[in-house]
């Protein structure tokens, strides 16, 4: 099968046992016949005999001498001295038309793509607000999306750049550039379209552009959803990161925040919050194989003692441990005008109240203070 393209789609097809000749019969206009008796081979050769030079780009080449010869179609240049073709035109000429008749076989090269994907357009009109290169920059996401499918990978981060008319004023500089991340590898090109949209409404020109670059500057593999017979959660979570990918695009990534997991053993330190469009890091295991509360207090509660037990709703029974939670002195900050650390070393039990249930206290281990009990977390 062969078929002839231009910018905006396919313009012709048609079939035949060899590729050269599909190609051919596509540029001529000449459809697949279906009425097909079984001689395909033979049939072809009639069919590409009648053919002009063009259609064969490697008789192409030739075509102005060729036709001083007195060739107009394929059949007559199969006519002539095929020791004078090759002397004259090479071997290429020759084997070209060989493939298109059957008479060869056909080999065919790997398509290797770029390890980086850049690609250009020149505008057709000069733009001059930044809403309005949207236009000409989709046709180049598109050329991304093609670069990443063919890569089994998805783009994290990439820049749109843009070059200003050289009849700009001179304080204008010559062009300018867009950084767009986001959370999690992305090939999907209307999505990455609607993020650039929203970042380029923001976005105000000092001259009129030209010409426009897009660059994939961070990509990662990519392994789509897989999709199952029973209903799941996959599609609703990936929606979540879009909405919340467009959302930040909007107002600024530092107004939409997602709490994230910090590989820090202190409680009030494990979690912290980044801007939604940061791809989220490997999700760090807990090795302490301690259970952990459902709810954690803002500030741990100090706990009043009897006979040495700590009490909360009556005496407490320790079920669980001690474990030890040591480690801060790294963690500097200003208080008054001097500098403290967050250092901590803690002894946390699992413990059980007659009325509140099941709690997490720690009873404190440093060695300039008293040890103390606190609760800190609730088990649901």
């Amino acid at each position: 099968m062969g078929e002839q393209s231009s910018a905006f789609g396919v313009q012709s097809i048609a079939w035949a046992p060899t590729g050269l000749g599909a190609l051919a019969l596509a540029k001529a206009g000449i459809q697949h016949d279906d009425d097909d008796d079984g001689g395909e081979h033979l049939k072809l050769g009639a069919q590409l005999d009648v053919l002009p030079l063009e259609t064969l780009s490697a008789v192409h080449a030739h075509a102005t001498t060729l036709s001083q010869l007195g060739c107009r179609t394929l059949g007559d240049l199969r006519n002539l001295p095929r020791g004078g073709l090759s002397r004259r035109f090479g071997q290429a000429l020759l084997c070209a038309l060989d493939q298109a008749y059957g008479l060869r076989p056909e080999h065919y090269s790997w398509f290797e793509l770029p390890e980086s994907f850049s690609a250009r357009i020149e505008l057709m009109a000069r733009v001059e607000t930044a809403p309005a290169l949207l236009f000409g920059a989709r046709r180049l996401l598109l050329q991304l999306g093609g670069w990443l499918v063919a890569r089994q990978c998805g783009v994290t981060t990439f820049t749109l750049r843009w070059t200003f008319d050289p009849l700009r004023p001179r304080d204008a500089g010559t062009g300018g550039e867009l950084v767009i991340r986001t959370a999690s590898p992305m090939r999907d090109v209307d999505h990455l379209t609607r993020l650039l949209g929203e970042n380029l409404a923001k976005l105000r020109l000092a001259a009129p552009v030209e010409r426009l670059e897009l660059l994939a500057n961070e990509v990662q593999p990519y392994s789509p959803p897989n999709h199952t017979l029973v209903p799941d959660t996959q599609h609703d979570r990936q929606s979540l990161t879009l909405t919340l990918e467009r959302i930040a695009s909007r107002l600024g990534e530092s107004r939409v925040l997602r709490p994230v997991l910090a590989e820090d053993a202190r409680p009030e330190w494990a979690q912290r919050w980044q801007p939604a469009s940061i791809p989220l890091a490997q999700r760090p295991a807990a090795t302490d194989g301690m259970p952990h509360p459902t709810f954690l207090l803002p500030k741990p509660l100090q706990l009043s003692m009897r006979n040495d037990r700590p009490i909360y709703q009556g005496e407490l029974q320790l079920l669980l441990g001690p474990h030890r939670i040591e480690g801060g002195w790294w963690h500097r900050v200003e208080e008054g005008g001097q500098t403290t650390t967050r250092h901590v070393s803690r002894d946390y039990w699992v413990a059980l109240s007659a009325h509140a249930g099941v709690l997490w206290v720690f009873q404190t281990r440093q060695a300039t203070d008293k040890p103390s009990w606190f609760l800190h977390g609730l088990f649901a």
